[in-house]
């Protein structure tokens, strides 16, 4: 079972679709079902929540603002709120999804469809080349100064990225920027030998998204079968390079190290991830299966 709520984080990028894009907007979860899994993961002790303002359009913020409402305040004051700003779909084509207008405006719709005074985490969800970073990173520092933002981070980002965003950080800004969010699971490792030592180094936590690679990490695939289902299925262009014999090999190995210890192995594929120094992870369960799958001990 794995004991470390604090740095499991529910993401909430299911609900009213499969992340930003429109194309898959009816593959989703619908309002009920995504109520009902904030209640299994707060029934679970988690306390971290991440949403976009992307995120099915908008819907993922107004469904998370719906469910934190209904919580008492003793429990909303124990709450870790992380959004994003920046997708290219959040953006009218003309205009830069990144600009200091873009990000002011897209920032006070996030508080509104959050029901939030101040959003705990915010992060740039992707760099945009259309826009200088000191303008947004301007911006960013405007936000915490108004009290809208109480930390800032990056996602989707490389070495080169996270070195500017520290080199070009100072006073308030720096000490606020405390997270970076990038692919990272036991088939995509590319950060492991520079970008998550240098977050270590720079007191930057990582957090780790999509821990089981579309599901491919969850054991239920083979090679030798077609994908008919699941977000494999769903969202199969996104996770198409890793369909191959290297892939496949090593979730073998994962799972026999699961059967070895008595784990599933949705659970030791997050294992693999919290056994990382410095980096935290984040899970979207579907269901209440998917949930005890994971293996997250009960509060």
């Amino acid at each position: 079972m794995i004991a470390e709520r604090d740095r499991i984080i529910f993401g909430c990028g299911n609900f009213g679709g499969l992340g930003s894009s429109p194309a898959f907007r009816d593959k989703g979860d619908d309002r009920e079902r995504a109520l009902a899994l904030l209640d299994m993961a707060r029934a679970l002790g988690l306390t971290r929540f991440d949403t976009a303002n992307t995120y099915g359009g908008g819907a993922s913020e107004m469904i998370l603002g719906e469910w934190l409402g209904k919580q008492n305040k003793a429990f909303r004051d124990r709450l870790q709120i992380a959004t994003k700003v920046g997708n290219p779909h959040g953006c009218p084509p003309d205009d830069r999804p990144l600009s200091r207008t873009q990000v002011a405006y897209h920032l006070d719709q996030s508080l509104r469809r959050l029901g939030l005074e101040q959003i705990g985490l915010y992060y740039l969800h992707e760099f945009d080349p259309k826009t200088p970073l000191e303008e947004t990173l301007e911006a960013l520092d405007r936000a915490l100064a108004q009290g809208k933002i109480a930390a800032v981070g990056v996602s989707n980002a490389s070495l080169a990225d996270l070195k500017n965003v520290l080199t070009l950080s100072s006073g308030a800004l720096r000490r606020a920027f405390t997270h970076l969010q990038n692919e990272y699971n036991l088939l995509v490792q590319r950060d492991l030998e520079d970008v998550i030592p240098l977050c270590r180094a720079e007191g930057v936590t990582y957090v780790a998204f999509s821990p089981l690679a579309g599901g491919l990490l969850s054991g239920k695939y083979r090679q030798d079968q077609p994908i008919a289902s699941g977000r494999m299925n769903d969202a199969r262009a996104m996770y198409e390079h890793l369909l191959n014999q290297t892939s496949f090999e090593a979730i073998e190995d994962l799972k026999r190290k699961a059967a070895s210890h008595g784990w599933t192995v949705p659970g030791a594929a997050l294992r693999f991830i919290l056994d990382t120094p410095g980096v935290d992870l984040i899970v979207a369960p579907r269901s209440a299966e998917q949930f005890a799958g994971y293996g997250i001990a009960q509060a």
